[in-house]
């Protein structure tokens, strides 16, 4: 089987890394320490506490593996390292719906730091798929499941 490869920027990364250690050394000693008590209470098979704080355990030792399996297989993206104008992970682009729409702003992102909230879509999001590659000023037409849409890209940073 294939090793899997996470690009993401070197910001990302640092954000896993940093949840990572947030996870090992606060989070999994309250739940051990939930664990803990709710034993106290005797019977655990009507023990709501402790299946409650088992089922957390395991929840949190999953996100765990994923991120040490993220971080390990990490493809740290540098932007600056494909021409200024082209459209690729880890740089801002700007695209303004055609004909009239309000332009948008987004950096693209690896898939394990997305947060479109903030402004950072997935390099695997129709939107990114379709601007990756392109160039400032290009007019792109982005396959979208509602259909497609065209746009030109206004920025690239």
């Amino acid at each position: 089987m294939a090793e899997d490869s996470y690009p993401m920027t070197a910001e990302g990364k640092q954000k896993l890394e940093e949840e990572l250690e947030d996870l090992k050394v606060n989070q999994r000693p309250k739940v051990v320490e939930r664990i803990k008590i709710a034993r106290s209470y005797g019977d655990l098979s009507e023990n709501s506490e402790y299946e409650s704080a088992k089922d957390e355990q395991s929840m949190l030792e999953s996100r765990i593996q994923t991120i040490e399996h993220m971080i390990q297989y990490a493809q740290i993206i540098d932007s600056n390292s494909s021409d200024k104008d082209e459209v690729t992970v880890g740089k801002k682009v700007t695209f303004q719906e055609l004909p009239d729409e309000d332009p948008e702003t987004y950096q693209i992102v690896g898939a394990a730091e997305a947060d479109p909230m903030s402004g950072k879509i997935s390099n695997d999001s129709p939107i990114a798929k379709g601007l990756l590659g392109h160039r400032l000023n290009e007019v792109v037409t982005i396959p979208i499941p509602a259909g497609s849409m065209e746009v030109k890209i206004t920025s690239v940073e």
